[in-house]
């Protein structure tokens, strides 16, 4: 049966991948972090499939974004929170209306939990 939810319910669906990165330090020194970085995108009601967005196209496009930084010296990005605001600027664009990216979450293995929304 068909999932006849009102369109003022929010719903969410959310991707993790693994990252490891290194940034550089004040100091000159570099410091490496491994994180699990979470993406929520969101709707106000679900689709004619009864989702928010297709989990296999919001995952290939979090792998694609970050493919070319894992294991990497972000020179470009000093912080993690610059890299949660790279990832949240390229990543929102690629999730479909009317769905919209919601929240970019980056936990190190402290459990330490960095999460911006636009």
């Amino acid at each position: 049966m068909a999932n006849s939810a009102p369109s003022s319910r929010t719903f969410q669906a959310a991707v993790e991948r693994p990252l490891s990165v290194v940034f550089p330090s004040t100091d000159g020194r570099w410091e490496g972090h491994d994180y699990r970085v979470e993406v929520i995108a969101e709707a106000q009601g679900l689709d004619g499939f009864d989702v928010v967005v297709d989990f296999r196209d919001l995952e290939a496009a979090l792998d694609a974004l970050l493919a070319p930084l894992d294991g990497r010296c972000l020179t470009g990005l000093p912080s993690p929170r610059a890299l949660a605001e790279h990832l949240l600027a390229e990543l929102s664009p690629k999730v479909p209306s009317p769905a919209h990216l919601a929240e970019v979450a980056l936990t190190d293995g402290r459990g330490r939990r960095l999460a911006l929304r636009p």
